[in-house]
């Protein structure tokens, strides 16, 4: 059975990548570890918005936190080590692994990521784009 799609449309030319990241987005993982936010920050000489994304990863440290982009997703991994060593009587922080993905739109940069107070900021920029228009000539031979 063939499968209809929003961006089937013959006016909708190009949207190929946007249709595979909405795909990639709904076969993301409904795990909502580790929380997150995501806030928009005031503009910047450089950039017309700056977004931040801040993960609650307490117990982690920046050695076990691995930040990428990978064909236009931003993936952060969390992964901690096994003290093998140490006896809990109680156990009630997580000591887990976690993935999140979040895809950026064409032209977004990670401008950096910091790790404070248990909180892991990834810092992103839509860099301001001029909006152009340009007259098409029609040529009498096609």
């Amino acid at each position: 059975m063939a499968r209809v799609s929003a961006f089937s449309s013959p006016l909708l030319l190009g949207f190929d990548e946007i249709e595979r990241a909405l795909d990639r987005l709904s076969k993301g993982t409904g795990d909502g570890y580790p929380p997150y936010n995501i806030e928009r920050l005031p503009k910047s000489a450089d950039n017309d918005e700056i977004l931040r994304i801040t993960l609650a990863v307490a117990g982690f440290s920046d050695d076990e936190l691995d930040v990428t982009v990978e064909e236009n997703q931003l993936v952060i991994r969390g992964r901690q080590k096994d003290e093998s060593d140490r006896i809990f009587l109680y156990r009630g922080i997580a000591a887990r692994q976690f993935q999140k993905f979040f895809v950026l739109a064409e032209g977004i940069e990670v401008l950096g990521a910091a790790l404070k107070d248990g909180l892991l900021s990834v810092d992103l920029a839509r860099p301001t784009i001029e909006r152009t228009a340009r007259r098409i000539s029609i040529s009498r031979n096609a």
